[in-house]
């Protein structure tokens, strides 16, 4: 999956781990999170998935963390959260949110499937072990997308390997080292 990062991804991180400013932080990322993926979901269905996403997009800052906690790079942490939600995006035929093409699925979890396993995540249970107790609030689905999906935010080629960018325009396959503090 092609992933940017920059200094403000590595001080995201930083916030969320910090005592105190962590749940702030977290509050904004899923905003955030939110916000941008309602904005490619047509008008009609965003107040009607946005629960959801809050709650999706809530449980998966502890996946990111869990990630981090395992040892993957920031970037690669992130990219595990990207691609479970993109997973939850085409189980409920959400394909105009997704970042890669539904065909493509399998590939990115392939890659991560001992971090996947590990945590009881599954294609039909993208959230694992991280899954709310309470449930997550209903959204409709519409499946009829997937018979002939269109992905205008997908970009494909990319389920081999992470793909750091820069935001400078630079590319670089896998792990990209994260600055020392």
């Amino acid at each position: 999956m092609r992933i940017r990062q920059t200094m403000r991804h590595l001080a995201a991180r930083a916030a969320l781990e910090t005592p105190l400013v962590g749940e702030k932080v977290r509050e904004k990322l899923v905003a955030l999170h939110t916000r941008v993926f309602l904005e490619r979901a047509p008008e009609a269905l965003r107040e009607a998935r946005r629960a959801y996403l809050d709650a999706f997009f809530d449980a998966t800052m502890d996946i990111y963390l869990a990630a981090l906690k395992d040892g993957y790079s920031e970037a690669g942490a992130r990219e595990v959260t990207h691609i479970l939600a993109n997973v939850d995006f085409a189980r409920h035929g959400w394909t105009e949110m997704m970042e890669f093409p539904v065909d493509e699925v399998d590939d990115h979890l392939t890659r991560y499937e001992e971090f996947l396993r590990e945590h009881a995540i599954t294609a039909e249970r993208p959230l694992g072990r991280f899954h709310p107790e309470a449930g997550l609030p209903d959204a409709p689905g519409t499946p009829e997308k997937l018979a002939g999906p269109e992905h205008p935010h997908a970009e494909a080629g990319y389920g081999d390997d992470l793909y750091v960018d820069d935001g400078k325009g630079n590319l670089r396959r896998g792990e990209a080292r994260e600055p020392s503090a």
